[in-house]
């Protein structure tokens, strides 16, 4: 995540003053829990997108990533072509990187191949942490890792499965994104409303 400075006058992370945009998202989804299949597969998505990018571009492309990709439906994913590809090579509204828009499509295959074998990504992903959301207790921005033996593996599985651009980092982030580990600073308010606690470090 982007920073201003270590400490802003409310107690939030401080990531959260760099933009309008980049507040409500801190405020509103950031570390919540999620478990829907669509928007799961909508988090590993743009945070494999932000590799290499800042989170503010994804963000604010969000909404042409929802457009671009069927609202995240797998199913209808799944069945985009070469000729989707190149539309999508074209489309503005979303990082107009091959590989990047390839793998997307790669992983609508995995994920319905996955649900026809009576399984969910909601299930994969949440088994890593036993189900419940880890809270850890960082003070300071600096604190915040950028993997873990958690997500190395997570990694690791998912890759075995079949999906593109899950690297430990991507995983990490859809980790905090999806709610699977609560992130913020202790000082935010956002920690204790998240059900934070220091008992569970080490996601």
């Amino acid at each position: 995540m982007e920073e201003t400075s270590e400490r802003i006058d409310d107690g939030r992370c401080p990531w959260a003053a760099a933009s309008e945009q980049m507040g409500a998202y801190h405020d509103r989804e950031w570390g919540v829990p999620v478990r829907d299949e669509a928007a799961l597969f909508e988090r590993l998505t743009l945070e494999g997108a932000q590799a290499g990018l800042s989170w503010s571009l994804i963000l604010a492309k969000r909404d042409g990533y929802r457009r671009a990709f069927a609202n995240f439906d797998a199913a209808t994913v799944a069945r985009f072509d070469a000729v989707d590809v190149e539309r999508l090579v074209a489309d503005p509204g979303i990082v107009r990187n091959r590989a990047k828009i390839e793998s997307t499509i790669a992983n609508a295959r995995v994920l319905v191949a996955l649900h026809d074998a009576g399984e969910r990504l909601t299930d994969v992903l949440w088994s890593f942490v036993d189900g419940a959301p880890v809270h850890n207790a960082w003070t300071t921005t600096a604190e915040l890792p950028a993997t873990s033996a958690t997500s190395k593996a997570m990694s690791a599985h998912l890759r075995g499965l079949g999906f593109r651009f899950v690297g430990p980092t991507t995983c990490y982030a859809t980790m905090q994104a999806a709610g699977l580990v609560n992130d913020h600073l202790v000082t935010c308010p956002r920690w204790a409303e998240l059900g934070g606690m220091a008992t569970r470090p080490g996601g």
